[in-house]
Formats: structure tokens, C-alpha cells, sequence
């Protein structure tokens, strides 16, 4: 058995830029950390500032914060716009933020919350942010996804927003399929270009803030298991950090945890459901997020290839 990956494994990032949404608290916090304690320059972009400016505070290096609220695409293209305005590339782009099993609400320009804030919120921001990314070689798009891209989970094209009937564990399903078809086919697109890579992670399961909308009926178990069937956020963002730094890590893989379900553990490239990989679905929900966003991506030809499931895109 080859020796667990660990954050001494982070290979030195010193002279890189790494943008961590919801950097402030939980996964976010622990990433962009990490990162920090190995060199690269940090950028906190996150909904509260004052927040945002305090965790900065308890990071080594140079860090700073970004405004940024996935619920708002004037937020989004305004951060977007200060980020490029502030800095002439990013190496990696990790699309942290995210909740979970929100009550029923709708963000700012009338996106179901989980479908806005999780999926639109971070094509849009990824679109407006990519060509920072393009001319830098070993650039990487990451984007957290979850194991709850398998309970419940399909893009329900005939009602994104849930319009007519709400389930906030279905809705949080969906959201997260989203990130994996927005990874794959990002990659797929990025393929020929040669210098950036699209990748994904999950935490399995740890104990974080996004616990809170837990759905009353599992609420109180959860709680009193959580010592046994929860990780450390530092442990959670392990799996980003490989997916983010890993050199041996390739364009369109997904890890996660190691051990038993992918719930705990030292991170390994894992497989996401037979869903995720339906290539003409992820193309719809491509065209379909740059209409709802209005955001265009930089001139990028997807191959139209089938993904094999479980196998990653090379470049």
C-alpha cells in the first residue's frame, strides 16, 4: 500500500495563485490554509468580508480577501472583474463554496438556492475568470462535488428550480451532479488546449457548517454521530488539495476519501455515478447554465467523446 496522502505532500507553491470561494470557515478555510503554509499567494473569496479578513489574519503568507456572493450574478461578475483587475493569472480556481439542504428560496436573479449558489454561481465565475487561467501551464479548475451526487440526484431540465414541487435533498443532489457534468465537460473542452485542466473532489463526510440545514427528522442523529461518522474539516479538504496540487493528477479525475463508502480517510481517485459521465446531458446543462448566466466561455470546441466511467481525461 503506498503511503497516505497528506498535506506535507502538497508540492511547493511558492510563486502560484489559488482563488478559494467560501474561504472563511469549514473545507474553504482548510484549503486555502494549507495552500498559504506552502507558498502560494491566497485569494479568500467569500460572502462577509469581515469574516473573510479574519481567517486571512490566521494564515501564513500573502493572503487577502475578495468580496463575493454565488447568490448574485452582479456579485459574481463584480468580484470577477476586481479579481482581474488585481491580478494577471490564477493557478488554480477552487470552487469551494456551496449549502446544503437549504429550505425552500430562490437566489437573487430566481435560481433554486442550492442550483444557484452551488452550480450557476460557479460557471458563471469560472467563465469570467478562465482566460486568467488559459496561458498558465498547469493551471486547475476545481470544483467540490459531494456523495449526495447519488441520492436522489438527476438535472431535472423540465423544472431546474424546483417550481413545483421541492426536495431539498433532491435539489442538493442535483446541484452537485451539476458539478461533476461542469467539471467533465469542461474538461472535454479544455482538452485540446493543453495547458489548464478541469478537476473535482468530495470530502465524504465531515463535520461543517453545512450540517445546519439538515432536515429536522435527522438532525438530533446526525448530532450524536457525528464524532463517529464525521472527519476534520482539515481531513475533508484533503481531497481538494490532492485533486488542486497533486502533480501526478490529470484533467477530468474526481477524488475523495479512501476508506470504507468514501466517507472518511487519506484521498485516492474515486468514480462518480454512471450519471454524471452522460455526455449529451452535459452538454445541456452547459448551454443551458450559459443562458440562465449569460456568461460565454472563452472559444473552447468540445470533442463530443464519451467519458468512460471511472476513467479520467488526459491531456
Amino acid at each position: 500500500m503506498g503511503k497516505k496522502w497528506t498535506t506535507a505532500s502538497i508540492p511547493d507553491q511558492c510563486g502560484r495563485v489559488a482563488v478559494v470561494t467560501g474561504a472563511n470557515t469549514g473545507l474553504g478555510y482548510e484549503t486555502a490554509k494549507a495552500l498559504a503554509e506552502h507558498g502560494a499567494s491566497v485569494v479568500l473569496a467569500v460572502r462577509n468580508v469581515e469574516k473573510g479578513e479574519q481567517a486571512a489574519a490566521c494564515m501564513p503568507g500573502d493572503v487577502t480577501v475578495q468580496a463575493l456572493d454565488l447568490t448574485s450574478l452582479d456579485s459574481v461578475r463584480t468580484a470577477a472583474a476586481a479579481l482581474r483587475s488585481r491580478l494577471d493569472r490564477i493557478d488554480l480556481l477552487i470552487n469551494n463554496a456551496g449549502v446544503m439542504y437549504t429550505p425552500k428560496q430562490t437566489t437573487t436573479d430566481g435560481f433554486e438556492m442550492q442550483f444557484g449558489t452551488n452550480h450557476l454561481g460557479h460557471f458563471a465565475l469560472t467563465g469570467l475568470l478562465l482566460d486568467l487561467m488559459l496561458p498558465v501551464p498547469g493551471s486547475r479548475v476545481l470544483t467540490v462535488s459531494s456523495t449526495g451526487h447519488r441520492i436522489q440526484a438527476a438535472i431535472h431540465f423540465d423544472d431546474l428550480h424546483w417550481k413545483r414541487s421541492y426536495s431539498r435533498v433532491a435539489a442538493y443532489g442535483q446541484s452537485k451532479l451539476a458539478n461533476l457534468m461542469f467539471t467533465y465537460e469542461l474538461q472535454r473542452r479544455l482538452a485540446a488546449h493543453g495547458t489548464t485542466v478541469a478537476v473535482a473532489a468530495h470530502p465524504g463526510v465531515s463535520n461543517t457548517d453545512l450540517i445546519r440545514h439538515t432536515p429536522a427528522a435527522l438532525r438530533l442523529p446526525v448530532t450524536w454521530l457525528a464524532p463517529l461518522i464525521t472527519q476534520t474539516p482539515a481531513m475533508g479538504a484533503l481531497p481538494t488539495l490532492r485533486a488542486a496540487t497533486d502533480p501526478g493528477a490529470f484533467g477530468g479525475q474526481y477524488y475523495g476519501p479512501g476508506g470504507r463508502n468514501e466517507i472518511k480517510g487519506h484521498p485516492r481517485l474515486v468514480t462518480s455515478s454512471p450519471e454524471s459521465y452522460e455526455v449529451a446531458v452535459q452538454q445541456w446543462l452547459w448551454a443551458v447554465s450559459e443562458d440562465l448566466t449569460g456568461v460565454k466561455f472563452p472559444v473552447l470546441q468540445s470533442q463530443h467523446n464519451s467519458v468512460p466511467s471511472g476513467s479520467a481525461i488526459t491531456i
